[in-house]
């Protein structure tokens, strides 16, 4: 992940990947994570996603790590919320009621740091990284949230026409970073109207994660 370049993108505003509502598959599939009212939710390289205020809203809790501080400034701003702020030797965290966000690089959180989290909502984390990043990535998720429920958008579409961020993630690269400690299940596959980053054909695909128990 270039940190630099990403924290560029919202020095300049341009931030086309931020939506102006919440995911309609988040909205969709939510339930299939199993969660109850006081749960804790990790989003990682959040932004300022209207995601968040959907799941404060369904009484979760947050947590989300984001490289850029203009993201996360306007995050609170817009949820209406005043941060407290916390620095550490690795960066800092916004809190409010029931959120905590890390401004920082996510590759140095622990599972100390973060504290306990019930699921994960990865939404545009696994996609915005380089091939030979997300090996370390799935590894630090698996690590941090103790094997954690995940609910993870990709899309599939051919990376010899334009490449990404968002890059190509197939099924077979989902299973091989994660069917040793989850079952990887398709929940949703659908075609994309207009493609996706100058591919003809791009498919979304949203896959629930659960923890393989003996």
């Amino acid at each position: 992940m270039n940190i630099e370049s990403w924290k560029q993108a919202w020095e300049s505003n341009n931030i086309g990947f931020h939506k102006s509502k919440p995911h309609p598959q988040l909205v969709k599939h939510f339930n299939e994570l199993k969660l109850v009212r006081g749960n804790r939710i990790f989003l990682p390289l959040c932004g300022k996603t209207l995601d968040i205020g959907w799941l404060l809203a369904q009484d979760m809790r947050v947590v989300g790590a984001e490289v850029s501080q203009i993201a996360v400034s306007q995050l609170f701003q817009e949820l209406g919320l005043e941060p407290s702020i916390a620095e550490d030797s690795h960066g800092s965290w916004y809190s409010a009621e029931n959120i905590d966000i890390f401004v920082g690089d996510i590759f140095a959180l622990t599972s100390d740091s973060i504290g306990g989290v019930d699921a994960i909502y990865d939404r545009a984390a696994m996609v915005a990284l380089p091939k030979d990043q997300r090996k370390l990535y799935s590894k630090l998720l698996i690590e941090i949230s103790h094997s954690a429920p995940q609910l993870i958008i990709t899309f599939d579409y051919d990376e010899n026409l334009k490449t990404g961020p968002p890059f190509s993630i197939n099924g077979a690269e989902v299973n091989h970073h994660y069917n040793a400690s989850y079952d990887c299940q398709l929940l949703d596959s659908f075609t994309l109207p207009g493609g996706l980053k100058g591919s003809e054909v791009a498919t979304e695909n949203i896959w629930l994660l659960k923890k393989v128990t003996a």
